[in-house]
């Protein structure tokens, strides 16, 4: 059980890190003209980790890491959709300043709520290891 929660959270992490890595991208490019806002789709991520983990393998990315529920590069690129533009520009960007920053205030306050989880989890093994 420990350890699927572990997993769970620390798949959480890397999705919401790599989100939050696209929508800064896109607020970087809220002036060049022609540029895609882009979002990951959290439950096209979802069923993949799913089936990765009915499927009893694990993708790392280097023969040293840990396996758990991995969101590899290629789950990403399919789970990458881009933004309907909520108002049209005259250059063709679609990237929406106040859409962006509340979508990455979102995705940091989950990741921060999964780093909060698993830092708890820690402390209470530590607590039990040590007895203190």
């Amino acid at each position: 059980m420990t350890d699927s929660l572990f997993d769970v959270h620390a798949a959480a992490l890397q999705f919401h890190r790599q989100r939050m890595e696209l929508l800064a991208s896109n607020i970087a490019n809220a002036d060049t003209p022609g540029y895609q806002a882009r979002d990951l789709d959290f439950n096209k991520v979802l069923a993949q980790v799913e089936k990765t983990a009915a499927a009893g393998t694990l993708d790392t990315t280097q023969p040293g890491h840990i396996a758990g529920p991995a969101i590899d590069d290629t789950s990403l690129k399919a789970a990458t959709i881009y933004r309907m533009p909520t108002q049209p520009s005259a250059d063709g960007n679609t990237v929406d300043v106040q859409t962006e920053q509340a979508a990455y205030a979102d995705a940091a306050l989950h990741y921060q709520a999964s780093l909060s989880f698993l830092d708890f989890r820690l402390k209470s093994l530590m607590t039990a290891v040590t007895g203190s």
